[in-house]
């Protein structure tokens, strides 16, 4: 009968009833020999985490207990309906499912502060993005590791000049004791409201009848407290244990780089060499592990500086220029510049083949893509040049951008005032060990322009990525979109002035970055990865790195990742040169006297289809596109309390998944729980098969198969 909570009791006579039926559901699932939890759960194959990451000092993100988290399921699409999981509802804990537009450091401190009342949150997208932005970034991207501190420039110090992301509420900086999923499927949240409006849902604000339909989100993280803490167990395991439990691992990866001339990787520069940097960052975030866009923050950025590398090989004289370029692609920078200060380190310390002295300016791509009208602004530091020399050489680094500029139409250089600090950038870690003439262009003179700093929405119509409807995906990656267009410019700007850097002269109006280079780099990142042009460029074996959706850019701990790869292998295939090698000596060069290990990387391509488009025709390239590593140099020193150099880990774990199904009242689970988990643990270890449940028809299915009902269950057994 009914209860006042709104729920069901069974009598005594029916529970009887109840423990058969639910012996002979399991007899059932056996005798069928299918998997008895496919009959009961529906999962959510397309969901993103919020996952457990630490530093010297605390714990960020989420994680649920070790069995997963069960809630009843509440849709919150106002924040009126928050009432019902904060105090109204009389089934907690609850699951929220979170409209996007709601997902802010007001709603979740409201949630956290009722944790008890609180089994999990599962978040939709925004569609369209949030109009005022949504950066759950903090406002001082990587206080404490750039060049600025209490000692150097402590006017500018934790941006006491003024904040850089201003949209930034540090929600991704946050700990919450719950687990919290992204739903990056449509089709998956509709299915999810639709079991909540004809289970969860009644008239006049009434306790509803169960069952209910429930969530349940499983991700446990093994890693606590912090870096120094989680390094510290899982060297213990390490030394003592013969299977050791480790329990987090550093945040790392590869830088990606490259030489316009060619040098013996085998040993360093001699002092007198001089090399010019063009650096920009790889990598991003967002609040859901492995969820990271970047468009604005990132990937226009080194789509940008790869245009430019091949707009400057192909200048006639780049290899006899009198100082060479370096190009590099750093890892990481969004944790406290990972592939920054690594290279930094390794440059001090003598394991890179270009050293500190060597570099003769240093030019750096921000942020790019959001220009208001034409303006790229010249951020530079005011510390450096307090030192008359450093004035000269950044003087000498702004004329020639500008005079490089000149010819650009759509491109207007702008200085600042000398006074303005830098931005959070790479050249922050260099001008920490030294004094280096340096300048960052970014499409902001002060805060950033970008909305959706290191979120889910920094996607490729943040930057106005759009294609004409109809077309095909071969058509749209070959569409040169405004976006391109004025990317090429940003490029040609940049190959241009580092040719009049590195020494040229002869011919720097006739280096022109090419916009279908461009379009078919933005479609491939922020469109779809497994195209033709990117299928053609990488190894056989990587191929199926490419997914049909866009990279993501965050920069993880299984490394290379897929984004660094395909940098790697785009730079190879836009300033190498294909040579006339066999597969085999392609990749063991050294069985041909006349090249070398040492000055190029080789690379046994895909390469294009045949005429018939049957058939690829392989290829080798032979590049100087290089992989150094992007891991923090307080993990090679066992420093994890470092306050010099990132200390970021990130959380294992065994099992992250979200699933539905339809929940008991207390009294019947309390009754029948022990059957449940036997249920559970038959259904799990019959059989292993995917769940391939109809997204369209959520509703419980019977546990037992019309193949073998419940007597003749009875009769078998």
């Amino acid at each position: 009968m009914a209860t006042a909570g709104g729920g069901c009791v069974a009598d005594p006579g029916s529970r009887s009833l109840l423990r058969l039926l639910s012996f002979c559901v399991l007899l059932a699932g056996l005798c069928e020999g299918n998997s008895v939890e496919r009959k009961i759960y529906i999962p959510l194959n397309k969901t993103a985490p919020c996952v457990r990451l630490l530093n010297a000092t605390h714990q960020i993100g989420c994680q649920s207990s070790i069995s997963g988290d069960t809630g009843v399921i509440h849709v919150v699409e106002k924040e009126e309906d928050l009432q019902w999981v904060l105090t109204d509802g009389p089934n907690p804990p609850y699951v929220v499912l979170l409209e996007g537009t709601l997902f802010t450091r007001d709603v979740m401190e409201k949630l956290k502060g009722r944790s008890g009342r609180i089994a999990g949150l599962a978040v939709s997208l925004a569609k369209p993005s949030p109009a005022s932005g949504f950066s759950p970034s903090v406002q001082c991207p990587n206080d404490g590791f750039g060049v600025y501190s209490n000692s150097y420039g402590s006017q500018f110090a934790h941006c006491r000049a003024f904040q850089w992301n201003k949209v930034g509420d540090g929600l991704a900086y946050e700990d919450f004791s719950f687990p919290i999923f992204l739903l990056e499927d449509e089709n998956e949240t509709n299915v999810i409201k639709q079991c909540y409006r004809d289970h969860n849902l009644s008239p006049n604000g009434s306790a509803p009848a169960f069952p209910l339909c429930a969530m349940q989100l499983f991700s446990h993280m093994h890693a606590v407290v912090s870096t120094v803490t989680c390094m510290r167990r899982s060297l213990i395991q390490s030394s003592f244990s013969i299977s050791p439990e480790i329990v987090c691992d550093p945040l790392s990866d590869y830088n990606v780089w490259s030489l316009l001339k060619p040098i013996n990787t085998s040993g360093t520069l001699e002092p007198d060499d001089r090399v010019v940097v063009a650096a920009t960052r790889l990598d991003s975030r967002s609040f859901f592990w492995n969820v990271a866009p970047g468009a604005e923050s990132a990937v226009a950025s080194f789509i940008t500086q790869l245009a430019a590398a091949e707009a400057l090989q192909k200048a006639p004289d780049a290899a006899t220029l009198p100082r060479n370029v370096m190009f590099v692609f750093f890892q990481g920078e969004t944790f406290d510049y990972i592939g920054s200060s690594r290279m930094v380190y390794d440059m001090e310390n003598g394991k890179f083949p270009v050293q500190l002295e060597n570099i003769d300016s240093f030019v750096e791509l921000g942020q790019v893509a959001l220009r208001n009208s034409l303006e790229l602004w010249m951020h530079t530091d005011p510390m450096s040049q307090k030192n008359e020399t450093v004035l000269n050489q950044v003087e000498v680094l702004l004329s020639t951008l500008e005079q490089s500029g000149a010819g650009v139409p759509t491109v207007v250089l702008r200085r600042l005032n000398q006074s303005q600090p830098l931005p959070p950038s790479s050249l922050q870690r260099f001008l920490r060990a030294r004094n280096v003439s340096g300048v960052v262009l970014a499409d902001h003179s002060d805060s950033f322009h970008n909305l959706y700093y290191q979120s889910i929405y920094d996607t490729a119509e943040n930057i106005n990525v759009t294609y004409p409807a109809g077309q095909s995906p071969e058509e749209d990656l070959n569409f040169v979109t405004d976006t391109a267009k004025a990317l090429a410019g940003v490029a040609t700007v940049l190959a241009r002035a580092l040719y009049r850097l590195a020494g040229g002269a002869s011919f720097n109006d006739t280096i022109q970055a090419d916009p279908h280079t461009v379009t078919r780099l933005l479609y491939g990142f922020l469109v779809r990865a497994n195209n033709s042009w990117f299928q053609s460029i990488l190894r056989p074996d990587l191929r199926s790195y490419l997914g049909d959706g866009p990279l993501q850019h965050y920069i993880a701990v299984s490394s290379p990742t897929n984004a660094t790869y395909v940098v790697q292998y785009a730079l190879a295939n836009l300033t190498g040169k294909v040579i006339d090698l066999t597969r085999e000596q392609c990749q063991d060069p050294s069985q041909v006297p006349t090249e070398n290990k040492d000055l190029y990387e080789y690379t046994w391509v895909q390469g294009p289809l045949n005429a018939n488009e049957t058939d690829r025709l392989p290829r080798c390239v032979r590049s100087t596109a290089r992989l150094a590593r992007a891991l923090s140099p307080a993990f090679e020193l066992k420093q994890w309390g470092s306050t010099e150099y990132s200390t970021w880990t990130e959380s294992r774990w065994k099992d992250i998944r979200a699933r539905i199904f339809l929940i008991a009242s207390k009294e019947l689970e309390a009754e029948f729980g022990s059957m449940a988990e036997l249920l559970d643990v038959a259904g799990k270890g019959l059989n292993q098969l995917s769940v391939e449940a109809n997204l369209q028809e959520w509703r419980l299915k019977p546990a037992f198969s019309p193949h073998c009902w419940p007597r003749a269950c009875l009769q078998r057994a």
